[in-house]
């Protein structure tokens, strides 16, 4: 056995409630490494195409990677695949926390689940040994009750929990997978497929940590995170919602459903009142500890908890704290100024187990249709759902949790809600049928061809953003660009193809973090804690593949890539999804700097088509030939496929 991984994968089929045990050897984990690609591995191998993905034949797959449990910074993640009954594609989500690292200390680098239980019942892996539970007096409870009542009946309090949720259980096409009660699988639905499944939680605790080839060096390298966190930022101190009011100057915050980048509630919702207002534990402690929580190994320190006390809406720190992404959501999104209002629709969705971008931008878009007279007060339950009600908001959040009344429709998401009235489809955000993050394609241009041509439809983590590309931004990222190959950076708002090239060869860095089951804010190409040599360094370190370098990294990160769009083709997808929304080429911004600005569909194109042109893919179809299934080892998909 090689250094990092445990080589021991767990299978679980819950019709037969079996639980075997599989050994992979070092080939298999130097190829795919972990996280997404290993997760693909298993679907595209043992799944057909065609399948329900809320059906029994649906893998649902949960992977670390070759270096988690290591006490380093960014090491501790977990990604969860499935086909996504959000998109009916390739379905990715990835995550922090503690799980991670205990799932590695209880001796399992994955879990591949199939199959459905005939009754609810969880999962534990306690110090090696897997069994499954009754979970039928757990169903219908919120995850910080179900997550303290399992830990009561394993006997291990600092076991951690993994689980599906009420939004799970009730099959909402958003729904997230929740741990440590606020640390979320948010995207692409894999709380419904876990749900869908009967399973409603997984626990793991155990004692086996890794053994890593050189442990002096990946001590030299945490000692370092030291000296290199000022690249962060506010970001460590104010996490990310610290980006919110630069977005607002910029006129880069998505407002009122995409039609603005300005919000004039921008400075009562951003990173910097959060903290002073209600991050836990701001009275007693200056540095606010207790509203700082963190991720197994990590001094970055970047999860917000929050505290409201008093007043219309009351806050549970239990439930951890919002991310940019989710202030935007709920706030600049939705047209809501009111802070409490926001965190208490986080609070919900962690309480819950629902993506808080997929549920805010399916929020947003029937406000959108309420102003515009597509949809009235009697077809939502009488809930007046316009931008800027709070009440209305909060209301509609906890109906689609339980499927209630017209929370049923709309927790298909909002492609699938439109979908389901005959109406409201000019007013969608979504690509692949999932609602845009909160970066906006329009003046970020890499960001609307990434959100393109991503697999799992679009996702703000996939690549690096364009300011670190771009004359004038370029010189403090430049050693770090340069050893991946980008050493020319191009005119502002330019989508040409080094451009291109610079969008495609971040997205293969992102995706080797997404392989490996890294943190995207810790490692990384241009602004991270950690450049492209620290990587190189670390897997060396901890893997004792000696010979593994930048090249090898990104090659990783392109297999992701490529596995995840084969699974798409066996899906039947083709370049006819490789676009972005419809409103955002047609509608152009209102207000502020960005005012008028909308996308270029000729410019998009020609981007999208030079991406398939560097990425090897066929220029009719869109998707991966033959010959680069083969240059990247995985000859074996294109058999699959038939080719």
């Amino acid at each position: 056995m090689g250094y990092g991984y445990t080589g021991n994968i767990l299978r679980v089929d819950l019709t037969n409630e079996k639980l075997t045990v599989e050994h992979q050897d070092e080939n298999f984990y130097r190829k795919y490494g972990g996280g997404s690609a290993l997760n693909m591995y298993y679907l595209l191998k043992e799944m057909k195409g065609g399948v329900d993905p809320l059906g029994p034949d649906n893998l649902l797959c949960f992977s670390t990677g070759v270096t988690t449990g290591i006490a380093a910074p960014g090491l501790s993640r977990l990604v969860v695949s499935a086909k996504s009954p959000l998109t009916g594609l390739a379905g990715d989500s990835q995550s922090g926390g503690f799980f991670p690292a205990e799932l590695k200390f209880s001796g399992f680098d994955a879990i591949i689940i199939k199959g459905k239980a005939d009754r609810p019942l969880y999962l534990s892996i306690i110090n090696g040994t897997p069994k499954l539970h009754e979970a039928v007096h757990l169903w219908g409870k919120d995850t910080g009750e179900v997550e303290s009542e399992i830990q009561k009946e394993v006997g291990e309090p600092k076991a951690m929990v993994l689980q599906c949720g009420i939004a799970g259980e009730k099959l909402v096409r958003f729904a997230a997978l929740i741990s440590m009660r606020s640390r979320a699988n948010a995207r692409n639905g894999m709380g419904a497929v876990m749900g869908s499944k009967n399973l409603r939680a997984i626990c793991v605790r155990g004692k086996q940590r890794p053994e890593v080839f050189d442990k002096e060096a990946i001590k030299a390298l945490s000692r370092e995170s030291a000296e290199l966190l000022p690249r962060l930022g506010g970001l460590a101190k104010y996490g990310t919602p610290s980006s919110l009011i630069g977005k607002h100057d910029t006129g880069t915050l998505p407002t009122r459903n995409f039609n603005s980048g300005v919000f004039e509630g921008a400075n009562a919702i951003n990173g910097m009142q959060l903290w002073n207002d209600y991050l836990k534990g701001r009275e007693s402690d200056n540095q606010n500890k207790e509203g700082r929580a963190t991720c197994y190994g990590c001094n970055v320190r970047c999860k917000r908890v929050v505290e409201v006390k008093e007043g219309k809406y009351t806050v549970d720190p239990q439930y951890g704290g919002p991310e940019y992404e989710s202030l935007a959501s709920f706030g600049s999104y939705c047209g809501v100024d009111d802070l409490s209002a926001v965190v208490k629709c986080n609070e919900l969705c962690n309480r819950y187990g629902m993506d808080t971008l997929s549920l805010g931008g399916t929020l947003a878009w029937a406000m959108e249709c309420i102003e515009e007279g597509l949809l009235t007060v009697d077809q939502l339950d009488g809930i007046d759902l316009r931008f800027g009600n709070a009440d209305a908001m909060i209301e509609m959040v906890t109906k689609i949790a339980q499927r209630d009344g017209v929370g049923d429709i709309l927790a298909l998401g909002s492609e699938r809600a439109a979908d389901h009235w005959g109406k409201g489809h000019e007013y969608l955000t979504t690509t692949k049928k999932q609602e845009t993050p909160g970066h906006m394609p329009h003046i970020k241009l890499t960001c609307g061809l990434i959100y393109a041509v991503n697999p799992f439809g679009c996702d703000h983590q996939s690549h690096e953003h364009d300011p670190v590309y771009e004359e004038g931004g370029y010189e403090p990222y430049e050693d770090r660009l340069t050893s991946i190959g980008l050493t020319t950076p191009q005119p502002y708002m330019s989508l040409n193809p080094e451009k291109v090239r610079f969008a495609r060869r971040t997205q293969y860095f992102y995706s080797f973090d997404d392989t490996m089951s890294w943190c995207q804010f810790v490692w990384g190409p241009a602004w991270h804690v950690y450049g492209p040599d620290h990587a190189v360094k670390m897997m060396r370190a901890a893997s004792g593949w000696e010979d593994f370098d930048i090249e090898e990294l990104l090659t990783i990160g392109e297999r992701r890539v490529n596995l995840m769009r084969a699974f798409n083709a066996r899906e039947g997808a083709d370049y006819k999804l490789d676009t972005v929304p419809e409103k955002f080429i047609t509608k152009g911004l209102k207000g502020g700097p960005t005012d008028g600005v909308k996308i270029d569909r000729e410019q998009l194109q020609a981007a999208i088509t030079e991406y398939y042109l560097q990425a090897g893919w066929d220029s009719e179809s869109g998707n991966p030939t033959k010959k680069t299934y083969e240059r990247l080892g995985i000859e074996w998909v294109a058999e699959e496929l038939g080719m």
